[in-house]
């Protein structure tokens, strides 16, 4: 949805953090070395009382902290993938896309959700950036906005190629984690970007696109959004059209990603039921904990199990806790959720940084990554879980998704809606 929309949904300013969390991530201290002095609480009851108390805050935090190292020693093999980042978006808004302009360098940018410094400290070793063009562009101009953010992405990589590695495939992730670089991939948000037409969706995949949200807040002529459950838009397509399922027959057979993120019940389900592959749903979160329509239902859930495909969990504030104050025990909340009633393989993470106005308490940048990991070991997920949260179940998918596509075979000769 556009900036500053009533609903607050995606894309709208982040809320700059606090001064502190822009110059620097402090790391967790080493703990469990202890520092009274013999005898320091002898001499009385209240003494005895407070060493008691002091003891168990301590073995409170050295906890904490063997969970927060555990994070971080496994995050070091495996990185984060996260499934949708709008900082394109923000370089759009605040500086024309103009990436050398003075403020713009992503290794000093303030005043927003990610930069250079946030993405390593929070082992964020693979994102897809998002290309969003919002829906009033939808018959105008969507094309080429969505290929000026396409653009952005690709001169991201050639800025800072010591950070940045634009990839477009899952062994092409896993070559950037051994390189230690950010493997950089793109996905279109939003269908009304490609305009109906499958010869731009092809165009698309040249560029380097990897998935395609089928549409965002607003239907397209071949597929309905999530405002038509919220009783905010009209039923349309009834989840899909026949064109509708021939755009997901062409993202199988380039090996594009279908995201079912911002779009109807009706239209997950079809797209679950029709596509060949796995699909993902690249920000949103479990609707049983937060009956916000843009979150995922347990039906639909279920059937994500059946496919195996992936929900990447958002931490939009509105989305996690359905109000405006969540913390980062609620997302954990989310994605136990989620591993209940899907699988463990069926979570990944997709926090919507720089898409949204308010992030839980916790989660306030991309830096934070290893407190939410650390949480889901305090929760006592197994590595394997957790590495699988982080990655895997990203490339499992992806990998499914490229063995499923045949780009050698011939594309239909009807490649418009209107045909």
């Amino acid at each position: 949805m556009a900036p500053g929309s009533p609903e607050g949904q995606d894309h709208v300013e982040p809320q700059a953090p606090n001064a502190s969390s822009e110059t620097k991530v402090t790391p967790k201290s080493k703990c469990c070395k202890w520092t009274g002095q013999p005898g320091w609480w002898q001499g009385s009851a209240d003494g005895a009382m407070q060493a008691s108390w002091r003891l168990w805050a301590l073995v409170a935090i050295c906890v904490a902290d063997t969970f927060r190292d555990e994070a971080e020693r496994i995050m070091r093999d495996t990185p984060v993938v996260d499934g949708h980042n709008d900082l394109p978006w923000q370089l759009l808004k605040r500086f024309n896309n103009e990436l050398r302009r003075d403020g713009a360098n992503l290794s000093v940018l303030q005043g927003t959700h990610t930069s250079i410094p946030k993405l390593r400290a929070g082992f964020v070793g693979a994102q897809f950036w998002s290309a969003y063009t919002p829906c009033d562009t939808q018959n105008k101009d969507a094309v080429r906005r969505a290929l000026e953010q396409i653009d952005v992405i690709h001169r991201m990589c050639q800025l800072y190629p010591e950070t940045f590695a634009c990839v477009t495939s899952s062994a092409g992730i896993q070559e950037a984690f051994r390189q230690g670089r950010v493997a950089s991939l793109i996905g279109v948000e939003g269908g009304h970007a490609v305009d109906s037409s499958l010869g731009v969706l092809r165009a698309f995949h040249r560029l380097g696109v990897r998935y395609l949200t089928l549409t965002h807040s607003c239907n397209t002529p071949w597929a309905d959004n999530w405002l038509v459950d919220a009783g905010k838009d009209e039923v349309q397509s009834h989840g899909l059209s026949d064109f509708g399922k021939r755009v997901v027959q062409e993202l199988n057979r380039l090996g594009i990603m279908v995201d079912l993120a911002h779009v109807s019940m009706a239209t997950m389900r079809a797209a679950l039921d029709h596509s060949r592959a796995p699909v993902i749903f690249s920000h949103s979160s479990a609707y049983s904990l937060c009956a916000h329509r843009r979150n995922v239902p347990d039906d639909v859930l279920h059937l994500v199990n059946k496919t195996g495909s992936l929900v990447m969990v958002n931490f939009y504030t509105s989305y996690i806790s359905c109000g405006e104050a969540a913390t980062l025990g609620q997302v954990a909340d989310h994605l136990d959720h989620i591993k209940r009633v899907a699988g463990a393989g069926a979570v990944g993470f997709g926090g919507d940084f720089d898409g949204v106005s308010s992030l839980p308490v916790g989660l306030e940048d991309v830096s934070k990554y290893p407190d939410l990991v650390a949480e889901l070991l305090r929760r006592k997920w197994t590595e394997v879980e957790v590495r699988g949260a982080l990655a895997d179940n990203l490339l499992r998918v992806f990998r499914a998704v490229e063995q499923w596509s045949n780009v050698f075979l011939p594309p239909g000769e009807r490649s418009h809606a209107d045909t």
